[in-house]
């Protein structure tokens, strides 16, 4: 009898007496620990403003109420179900240790993997998991090897703090120009300006091969249209990787609907995943433009392209019941319902002399997000004293941005659990 299978006899013989906690059922299964939150049959846009269904929804979120919580960009908080089951999964990997850890967790990963690609609209082997979208995008950007001394990359304002750092390396990584745009304001750009933003600088920058694209952006949440501006760059030859870490989840599209060859995904912000679970996502037959992961192996296994080390096995265990709960809701009823939220406040804040709202009237560039400051005051110190103010004297809690060419702001980010009465308040507070 061969090596390998002496040693897997002995694992069977080893789980005949350690026990442990019946593996994770598939992801399909997760539903019968979930509570009934079909929606009425209603379209999206009359869902959003059933307030009694979203009471029901927030019902099974166990958030603060001593504050108007509308920081909710940070991470997203777990509805209760799969709080339990994450409560549960760290019980059973404590229980189980190594051998747990070792021989039942990987194929139960590989069905977490898997529940992912499913909602991300992929195969499974265009996708890995990370512990968050930074790390996910620290590894496509260190990565992309399809860059030479001499070439361009591009980056923006509106991209995130950590990933125009990671641009900034790579002038000393790969010996490249490293270019920063400022697109559009929000509350007056349109698609066709987006467009015409990247499209200027495609053709300003002749040596340009390599760009970032925030779909989402943290600070005022302008929507970019990915898409077409992904088209055009491929058409010149110009690689695009795109930040989708406030994009999936909130907004009513997949993967393929951005037309992109590398994503960062976040799992843990509209998800509704325990903390520390993102994605990298790599189009089939585009892994050898990244490079192995600090000595991993050559090859096409998009596995081999971060080195997360030991994980949150527990997190990687719930994620599939968030999926489930995700889809129960339904992303479009999501996406309808943050947008009532945010058009509830943004438009009431465009009424008040002395508010400057960076958020644009159209719905095709608009999410959750979006941002607001007094007029004239763009400093980080002006819009942290704002937010000071708020907290104190309303009970509102926004935080401030900065990094927007235009300057710093606050930013207001209402959830599903989030009632209108909350964003009602941030109005009073601004009127006042």
């Amino acid at each position: 009898m061969s090596q390998p299978d002496l040693q897997r006899r002995a694992w069977l013989r080893a789980g005949a007496v350690l026990p442990l906690a019946a593996p994770l059922a598939p992801a399909g299964a997760a539903g019968s620990s979930l509570p009934d939150l079909a929606p009425p049959a209603l379209a999206p846009a009359a869902l959003a403003r059933d307030n009694t269904y979203w009471g029901r929804v927030a019902a099974h979120y166990d958030v603060t109420d001593e504050v108007a919580m509308l920081d909710n960009g940070y991470w997203g908080s777990m509805a209760r179900p799969v709080t339990e089951a994450y409560q549960r999964h760290i019980a059973q990997v404590n229980h189980g240790n190594a051998y747990y850890g070792r021989l039942r967790f990987p194929p139960e990963y590989e069905a977490a993997r898997g529940a992912v690609a499913q909602a991300l609209g992929v195969e499974r082997d265009e996708i890995v998991l990370t512990r968050g979208a930074t790390e996910a995008l620290q590894a496509l950007i260190g990565g992309y090897n399809r860059l030479r001394p001499g070439d361009t990359v591009l980056c923006a304002d509106v991209d995130y703090d950590n990933m125009i750092t990671t641009m900034g390396w790579l002038k000393e990584r790969r010996g490249v120009e490293v270019v920063k745009i400022a697109a559009p304001d929000a509350a007056s750009a349109t698609v066709q300006s987006l467009i015409d933003c990247y499209a200027h600088a495609m053709d300003r920058y002749p040596k340009l091969k390599m760009m970032l694209l925030t779909h989402v952006n943290h600070r005022n949440g302008m929507v970019m249209p990915v898409a077409e501006i992904t088209r055009m760059a491929r058409e010149r030859g110009i690689g695009v990787i795109v930040d989708t870490a406030h994009g999936f989840g909130q907004l009513d599209m997949r993967i393929p609907d951005l037309g992109c060859d590398y994503a960062g995904i976040n799992l843990h912000k509209w998800i509704g995943a325990p903390v520390g679970v993102g994605a990298i996502y790599i189009r089939r037959g585009r892994v050898a433009d990244i490079d192995p992961y600090m000595g991993e192996k050559e090859g096409d296994d998009i596995r081999t392209r971060v080195h997360t080390g030991t994980v949150n096995f527990a997190a990687y265990l719930a994620l599939p019941l968030a999926l489930e709960l995700h889809a129960r809701i339904g992303v479009a009823n999501k996406q309808a319902r943050l947008h009532h939220l945010r058009n509830r406040w943004v438009e009431a804040a465009r009424g008040i002399a002395g508010i400057e709202v960076l958020a644009s009237p159209d719905p095709r560039l608009a999410s959750a997000i979006a941002s607001f400051r007094l007029r004239g005051k763009t400093s980080v110190a002006d819009n942290v004293a704002l937010s000071k103010r708020l907290l104190q004297e309303h009970g509102v809690f926004a935080v401030m941005r900065d990094g927007l060419a235009s300057g710093a702001c606050l930013r207001v980010t209402p959830a599903i659990f989030t009632p209108e009465a909350q964003v009602d308040r941030l109005v009073a507070a601004l009127r006042a």
